[in-house]
């Protein structure tokens, strides 16, 4: 994993990415799934960092090592471990409510992967039957289809294309 720092090209937001590679990072970014948690802007750019750099091999400890008498394990108490924070009931609702519309809404729908912004013009422009689809676009193509008059709107919920579930 590297993590980057990350801002919006306004300089206005400033946040973290996590990515398995920079080679992953720069495949999300060409893709525009890159985006600012804070505004949704799709103009991010890698923010100047400061590398986190290790002590040398042949630099003293910050903190004294303890003698191999001093270590000897004293009995620890069991360590603590706070529960994931619980959502409102409420919010638990809405999300299953959305999860389960959004599950019957697939079940009539076609998945057409990465051709989603051609085929959604295609139908719009008369030149494909209107059919309910979904699959994948990047955020400048659903700008350009949303700038067009066509109605897209991403899943809420995050969706295993079919054949790649495991």
């Amino acid at each position: 994993m590297i993590v980057f720092d990350l801002q919006c090209t306004g300089g206005q937001h400033r946040f973290e990415g996590w990515f398995a590679s920079s080679a992953d990072y720069a495949r999300q970014q060409e893709r525009g799934l890159v985006t600012c948690p804070m505004c949704g802007s799709g103009e991010v750019i890698k923010a100047v960092m400061a590398p986190a750099v290790g002590r040398k091999g042949n630099q003293a400890p910050a903190l004294p090592v303890p003698s191999p008498a001093d270590a000897a394990p004293a009995a620890a108490a069991p360590a603590k471990s706070s529960p994931p924070a619980k959502l409102p009931p409420e919010a638990l609702a809405m999300l299953r409510a959305v999860a389960l519309a959004q599950a019957e809404a697939i079940k009539s729908s076609t998945w057409v992967g990465d051709s989603f912004a051609d085929d959604a013009r295609a139908m719009h422009y008369g030149d494909k039957d209107a059919a309910p689809i979904h699959g994948q676009a990047t955020a400048q193509e659903a700008r350009e289809l949303l700038d067009e008059g066509i109605a897209v709107a991403p899943l809420l919920i995050p969706v295993v294309p079919p054949g790649e579930a495991n």
